[in-house]
């Protein structure tokens, strides 16, 4: 993985064909170190499983957990679903851990403030170093869960 950062600094990660679970725990670490995390293109991250396995699992959490108003609650957005796993990397119900979780920032492709920043990508994460072909895009299982893309 990329060196950890020191404590204050500004990360940007580029999100495109990197496995979005050791993206958000890389991005854990480094909101819990200190660093405010920037994640771009989100909904070009991908998740690993078969899409008749992914599908049907989250339309389960997200349809069948009763009242409408009460969790867990998974956004349709590419760039807030993300924004939710990194948080299950979290201690959450701890102030470090949502002190951390304000420190990280996903969006949907590359904003105007961030063009001319370097952003760095995880080589141990990307998908060639998956032995599997199965994977999806988080776009492809927004876009299922009803997301206007």
């Amino acid at each position: 993985m990329a060196e950890t950062k020191k404590q204050g600094q500004s990360i940007v990660i580029d999100a495109t064909s990197t496995i979005i679970g050791r993206l958000a725990s890389h991005a854990a670490k480094s909101a819990l170190n200190g660093s405010t995390v920037s994640v771009i293109n989100c909904e070009k991250a991908i998740m690993t499983g078969r899409k008749n396995w992914i599908f049907p699992t989250y339309a389960t959490i997200r349809n069948e957990r009763g009242q409408i108003r009460h969790g867990p609650y998974y956004h349709r957005r590419s760039d807030m679903f993300v924004r939710r796993i990194i948080r299950g990397m979290l201690p959450w119900n701890k102030q470090r851990g949502q002190e951390a979780f304000r420190r990280v920032m996903c969006y949907v492709g590359v904003p105007p403030q961030l063009k001319d920043a370097k952003a760095e990508t995880l080589p141990k994460a990307h998908v060639t170093k998956l032995s599997t072909p199965n994977f999806i895009t988080i776009a492809e299982l927004c876009k299922h869960l009803g997301a206007k893309l």
